[in-house]
């Protein structure tokens, strides 16, 4: 996506805000059903593989030498994580099961989401947003990581809210080296 300078005013942004930050706090406390109930029925949810790109040489002395899209995988190898809804609905199930060894005992999470921007669409009720997230992650007596990442969302206007309907992740680790089966980003 490119940045466009667009116009949205100020209560949007807040009400925007205010969505993520309830997102965070029903993932934080274990809310997964109703965290669920935030994104649509066609939800895309992806964190793809990042890797260490080396500058293309041709491209120096411009803004796309330094491009984190050239970091990313594009297909060529499969990502992180890519879910629908189903994908996303089991994983849900999943972490109230007793053998689930990734939730059992449940982690504690901390969520802190910051540098929100929001773009209209050419789509009337759809929004481009990205976000940067910092997530604190504690299991057991000495597994405590953290997770940085930005996000790419786009959410769709229903009402008074909204409704997550596309989440790109990307994570700043290019190997993950920490728990992430159960988390949500």
């Amino acid at each position: 996506m490119t940045d466009s300078i667009t116009t949205v005013n100020v209560e949007l942004i807040s009400r925007v805000e205010q969505f993520y930050y309830r997102e965070a706090r029903l993932l934080d406390e274990r809310k997964y059903q109703q965290w669920l109930a935030l994104t649509s029925d066609d939800i895309c949810y992806k964190i793809p593989v990042r890797h260490t790109a080396f500058g293309d040489n041709s491209l120096r002395d411009t803004e796309a030498f330094l491009n984190v899209a050239q970091e990313l995988s594009h297909g060529l190898e499969p990502a992180h994580r890519e879910e629908n809804k189903l994908n996303l609905s089991i994983r849900v199930m999943r972490a109230f099961k007793n053998n689930s060894w990734s939730d059992n005992p449940p982690a504690r999470t901390r969520r802190f989401v910051s540098n929100v921007e929001v773009y209209t669409t050419e789509t009337e009720n759809l929004l481009r947003t990205y976000s940067n997230l910092l997530l604190n992650y504690s299991r057991f007596d000495n597994d405590n990581y953290q997770y940085s990442a930005q996000r790419q969302d786009t959410l769709k206007i229903e009402g008074d809210s909204f409704v997550l309907t596309s989440r790109l992740v990307l994570l700043d680790w290019n190997v993950i080296t920490g728990p992430s089966l159960g988390l949500f980003f």
